[in-house]
């Protein structure tokens, strides 16, 4: 058997005879025959991954001098309070003439937008560049997965103008900002490189290295011209029909080396299994779901469900899968994923499709084959249709969890007199949907030992004290959750808390963090920039928490209020609208898990229409046999906190 080049250089080679090879269909020469095929182990393969739809911009040319010009030197993040003036004091050392704007006299243009969505913030910004004639960008610092690309943002708006940029990043954010760049349309960025951490280092070091290293990076990079070898536009990696010749192993080492999967094993997309996903829609294969970020990857049908064979789902998931590619376009959902502190993705299934499938929402559901390989299927959909790539844009310091899958049991809730999830949503009870949230929290439950209603409210409060969204409370203290709760944890909870609403409400009251807690977590673990650490500086810092959560002299809470303490300066953990409260797991253990995140959004799960017919050729049951019935009716949505999508619209 003919032994191929198992590596991405390969298939570049592939792609870019594309226009040789018959319908479509590049095929590896193999020592079995006239045909070119070997005697066994022949694979018909899809790519996995669509072609990025990225329009390319012009950049203008690089400045001959900055003597006379306009500089823009702008972001906040990342120690920029000491870096930033210090660049401006070099500015104006060197160049007399220069005039410099900082982000207080001129702004920032913030995340640059997908395309055709608008954002005040950077068109104001771009109004301000021509108004202010701003001949250069100096934007940073980028030293977290969330805050590169906000001030990546600002470069992009001036290139985009003809206006020369520079961002400054710490060295392993720089592909990452050089990505994000590329996914806008702007093929080379030019990144000053930052010599470490940007909040470990002390001022004196801050002003050294911005001196020593990054002065001359940012000098040079405004004037010297740009160079073809610093273009890093996104490679177009479509090929939707690979005909490969080789064995197993062979077909493995072609993925991995194309960076198509996560380094577990695939089962290989061929035409026939594709095609079996595909009998489970309405939708054809060529359907656009849309340009999926942050690589704005085109991504049809037929990309869901090769991915969903590589993943080994069964063809029956392909409406689940469907509707997971349509959360994946919503930015409440989408966001976080890219930042160091690892949000992982999951989801949950509601109605009668995740019990027809058998989809398990009791003991170790999210381990049990089935959900498995829907979390699975995350992880690659991630990878090959959104463009997430470690070290690139997908930044967690110590790696991500595999995501998951669970199934609200939707019995137990109702048996409880609780609206299931997608009920609260809108949704009616024997409708399906997917709602896709993230993470970054899993395991450390909380074990509840009493039936009292009103002790487990406090147990479950504390429990989101203690779970914010870093480590210690120290970033946002008001993020979103999902509390999962067994259902005999749920059950003793509704005898006082006649909805998951009223159980909100009393968590919100009852979880505060103590003021001087609060302050002394985000002084010394701040998730941005450092603080000078004198005490009257952490003591300025406590008075500005307090006014900007609204502190008050509250209760203490109750896990204090029995060593006799009264009350204290308090500040909230809990906001109303931003708890989600899923019945599953065990049902005979008494347990919670509190998982703070980032937002959600909720899908419908469309169905073909013959998907009875379907089902009943697999030896599944009708789909109506897996109805509930109840008295409840489905919620109006409220209106929902900044970061969340309006449920329900999405497959509507």
């Amino acid at each position: 058997m003919h032994k191929f080049l198992v590596s991405s250089a390969l298939f570049l080679c592939l792609f870019a005879c594309a226009q040789e090879c018959t319908d479509n269909i590049c095929k590896i020469p193999g020592d079995g025959g006239d045909s070119g095929k070997p005697e066994s182990a022949s694979y018909l393969v899809l790519s996995p991954v669509p072609e990025v739809n990225v329009e390319k911009h012009p950049q203008g040319p690089r400045l001959d001098s900055l003597d006379g010009k306009t500089i823009a030197l702008v972001g906040g993040s990342f120690m920029a309070s000491v870096t930033h003036p210090e660049l401006k004091r070099l500015l104006l050392a060197e160049y007399p003439t220069v005039k410099v704007y900082l982000l207080n006299e001129i702004g920032s243009a913030g995340p640059y937008p997908r395309p055709g969505v608008k954002r005040r913030e950077k068109d104001e910004f771009q109004r301000r560049l021509r108004e202010f004639r701003v001949d250069a960008v100096i934007s940073g610092n980028g030293g977290c997965g969330l805050c590169t690309p906000m001030e990546v943002g600002s470069c992009i708006v001036a290139e985009m103008l003809g206006i020369p940029s520079v961002m400054i990043a710490a060295p392993s954010f720089s592909k990452q900002a050089k990505t994000t760049a590329a996914t806008a349309g702007v093929s080379i960025l030019r990144v000053a490189e930052y010599p470490g951490s940007f909040a470990s280092h002390t001022r004196e070091e801050l002003l050294d290295n911005t001196r020593k290293v990054l002065w001359p990076q940012v000098k040079n990079m405004l004037t010297q011209p740009l160079r073809e070898a610093e273009n890093t536009s996104l490679q177009n990696e479509k090929c939707d029909n690979l005909d490969l010749y080789g064995t197993l192993e062979e077909i493995q080492r072609i993925f991995l080396d194309s960076g198509w999967t996560d380094g577990l094993p695939i089962i290989p997309p061929t035409g026939k299994a594709v095609e079996e996903f595909l009998k489970f829609t309405d939708l054809p294969p060529d359907h656009r779901i849309g340009d999926i970020p942050p690589a704005q990857r085109s991504v049809t049908v037929r990309h869901v469900a090769v991915n969903g064979v590589m993943a080994g789902c069964p063809p029956e998931f392909m409406p689940i899968l469907l509707a997971f590619a349509e959360a994946m376009k919503d930015g409440n959902f989408r966001r976080t994923l890219i930042s160091t502190h690892a949000w992982t993705p999951y989801c949950w299934l509601n109605g009668p499709v995740a019990r027809q499938l058998g989809l398990d929402s009791g003991q170790g559901a999210i381990s049990e084959p089935k959900n498995a390989v829907l979390g699975r299927f995350i992880n690659l959909a991630l990878l090959n249709l959104g463009g997430y790539r470690v070290k690139e844009n997908r930044m967690g310091t110590f790696g991500y969890l595999m995501p998951w899958c669970l199934v609200e049991n939707e019995q137990a809730a109702l048996a409880v007199g609780w609206k299931p999830y997608h009920m609260q949503r809108g949704f009616a009870l024997n409708e399906s949907t997917l709602s896709a949230a993230s993470s970054i929290n899993w395991g450390n439950n909380l074990v509840p030992a009493t039936s009292d209603a009103v002790k487990i409210k406090d147990m479950i409060a504390w429990d989101a004290v203690e779970k914010q969204q870093m480590a210690v409370g120290s970033g946002m203290p008001c993020v979103f959750r999902t509390f999962l709760l067994t259902p005999d944890v749920a059950k003793a909870l509704s005898s006082l808390y006649p909805s998951k609403d009223a159980l909100e409400k009393a968590l919100v009251e009852t979880a505060r963090v103590p003021l001087a807690q609060r302050a002394f977590a985000n002084y010394w673990g701040n998730p941005g920039s450092s603080f000078d650490g004198k005490k009257a500086s952490l003591a300025r810092h406590q008075a500005r928490i307090a006014q900007e959560e609204q502190a008050i002299e509250a209760p203490a809470p109750p896990w204090l209020e029995w060593t006799g303490i009264k009350s204290m300066q308090s500040v909230p953990a809990m906001q109303e609208g931003k708890s989600i409260f899923l019945v599953t797991g065990d049902p005979t253990r008494n347990k919670e898990l509190c998982l703070p995140g980032g937002g959600s959004t909720t899908v419908k799960i469309i169905l073909p229409a013959a998907w009875d017919k379907l089902m009943e050729e697999r030896g599944y049951k009708p789909l109506s046999s897996f109805y509930l019935k109840s008295d409840l009716s489905p919620d109006i949505p409220r209106p929902l906190p900044k970061g969340y999508s309006r449920p329900g619209v999405r497959g509507k």
